[in-house]
């Protein structure tokens, strides 16, 4: 592997770098900066890309573009048969670069004979992984950073099933990209020679309405939403994303009438201006939808993030305060609601099945058990979720009916294989009316659905290292956890310490630590796959809400004193 310093120069010397890029590499402040920027390629993980836009090997630029599709094109090409005719879709999100990023792999793909449908403007995800399954399409991409802050942007891959690669595909493209010496010189078409030579086919309002009426499909109480929508007030921030137009569409379509949006965040901005981040997780994100629901009077808020896969929902408390549900409440919430439907209009299946990541909330489990239905535990990242979807569908033995991760992704509908704010949003605009026309708002229903189950509080702390030194620390506090296993945490014993590094419990390999207490707490443990971070999560149980709270703050207090 060449050096950092060798990479710098290759890049420095080549005549066809453009000038903003050269300009970039220039004002490189040290050799520390440098090496950051080259000691390695930009890591190709099983999500795809992710990093700071800029010149660098370790950076999103179109070159870094260029060698993953590179990548890509080979392996479909030798690996999914009719690729070529098949094609690829690609989606981009409101990010800088994100159109100019969309071209390039569009041109690479091109260049090697493989068919593309390119939207002609931002997209959501979901809409993407939707595209992919109505062409019978090889393969998708889309350009987004999801929720990282302005300066970032990235790449996902999606196999021929709309669901992310599997890893089994993604180390095969890996391999075909560590076999690409020179990112500078990979060949492409431009668009206009890709539209020209009919291999480039710009798609747009007609996936839309397709995809909207699969929405509208889903919904469990038309009729019923319809006599109440009238007196239901939504306010909705797409937070400067692709969310704005499909969320608006959809609740147009299911009747809802008063559906105020944001409008200073209504419009794409790659700066993101108005938050701190454009992270639905995070209270500061909904501050001015706040400000606009007390004047509008609003049931429930919701927020998606810049790609639209991931939703954030605010309700109203007793006192008429704005409450956050975190992303496992807000799961429990939808999967009580669908289940409860499902039972009372004859609907849900004797084989149902619900799936959620292994460091999401047992509390979705107990609502899905009490139901008769199967709950399935699968790794930390939707394409898992989408994998075991593909694997009952074929195979007969369950009937899917939702699946969720604690990081605010749902879904309900599998004609999408990826998580899908749009799909979320609706359904929980819809699940606030249902219960507006049964005169409750969402957290009466929630403390109903503790009251039944028990109360399962959860949280995160999530610490940041950057650079390489940052990744070292992260895999040197990983190590030390294996080789010494804690046997308590915050005062409550650890029943079993679970290393998902081992392939346990038929789990692929992960980067997970889990350790289950004997309450029926947890706490577990995983490095991010696309940020410099270290996940810690928490989730702690108990009949009463004080002493879950207690048991909640203990465990927290225990793993800062052990990061410090």
């Amino acid at each position: 592997m060449e050096s950092y310093q060798t990479a710098y120069q290759r890049w420095l010397e080549f005549p066809h770098l453009e000038e903003t890029l050269r300009k970039d590499l220039q004002s490189i402040p040290d050799e520390q900066a440098k090496e950051d920027r080259f000691y390695r390629h930009l890591e190709f993980g099983t999500g795809g890309l992710r990093g700071v836009i800029g010149a660098g090997t370790n950076r999103m630029n179109k070159y870094t573009v260029r060698r993953a599709t590179e990548g890509l094109a080979r392996y479909l090409t030798q690996h999914v048969d009719g690729a070529r005719e098949r094609g690829v879709v690609i989606a981009y999100d409101s990010r800088h670069m994100s159109p100019e990023f969309a071209a390039e792999a569009a041109g690479v793909l091109a260049y090697h004979g493989v068919r593309v449908y390119l939207f002609e403007e931002l997209r959501p995800t979901p809409e993407l992984s939707f595209a992919v399954r109505h062409f019978g399409a090889a393969g998708g991409i889309v350009v987004t950073a999801s929720h990282n802050p302005p300066e970032y942007n990235g790449y996902k891959v999606y196999g021929d099933d709309g669901g992310q690669l599997p890893p089994q595909a993604a180390d095969q493209i890996l391999a075909e990209i560590g076999q690409l010496a020179d990112e500078l010189s990979l060949p492409a078409l431009t668009l206009q020679e890709g539209i020209a030579q009919g291999l480039v086919t710009m798609i747009g309002e007609e996936i839309d309405d397709l995809y909207t009426q699969r929405l509208v499909g889903l919904s469990l109480q038309p009729e019923a939403i319809r006599a109440v929508a009238d007196d239901v007030r939504i306010v909705y921030t797409p937070l400067h994303g692709t969310g704005n137009q499909p969320v608006r569409r959809v609740l147009q379509a299911l009747g809802f009438k008063h559906v105020h949006v944001v409008p200073e965040q209504e419009l794409p901005d790659p700066n993101f201006s108005t938050v701190k981040s454009p992270n639905p997780e995070e209270r500061q994100a909904f501050a001015l939808a706040m400000e606009l629901a007390e004047r509008v009077n609003a049931d429930v808020i919701l927020g998606t993030d810049p790609d639209a896969d991931r939703v954030g929902v605010v309700v109203r408390d007793a006192s008429g305060e704005f409450a956050v549900l975190n992303g496992n409440q807000t799961g429990a919430l939808l999967l009580h609601y669908i289940l409860e439907q499902r039972k009372a209009n004859g609907t849900l299946p004797e084989n149902g099945v619900m799936l959620k990541t292994i460091v999401t909330s047992n509390l979705g489990r107990a609502v899905a058990e009490r139901n008769g239905v199967t709950c399935v535990d699968v790794l930390t990242g939707f394409k898992f979720i989408g994998e075991k979807i593909q694997e009952y569908e074929e195979s007969g033995a369950h009937t899917f009916l939702f699946g969720y991760e604690e990081s605010y992704g749902y879904l309900i509908g599998d004609f999408v294989r990826d998580k899908d704010a749009v799909q979320a949003a609706m359904m929980a605009a819809e699940m606030a009316a249902y219960y507006k026309g049964q005169g409750k708002k969402l957290s009466q229903v929630l403390e109903e659905v503790y009251a039944t189950y028990g109360t399962y509080l959860e949280d995160l702390l999530s610490f940041t290292f950057k650079g390489k030194e940052g990744q070292e620390k992260i895999a040197q506090m990983m190590e030390r956890l294996r080789r010494t296993p804690l046997t308590t945490i915050g005062g409550l014993d650890v029943e079993a310490a679970k290393d998902y590094s081992q392939g346990i419990e038929g789990l692929p390999k992960a980067n997970v630590l889990k350790y289950v207490l004997t309450d029926g707490s947890w706490v577990a443990i995983r490095p991010s796959g696309t940020e410099p971070k270290i996940k810690f999560y928490f989730s702690a149980v108990d009949n009463d809400r004080n002493a879950a709270q207690s048991k909640l703050d203990s465990l927290k207090s225990f793993v800062l004193e052990l990061i410090q």
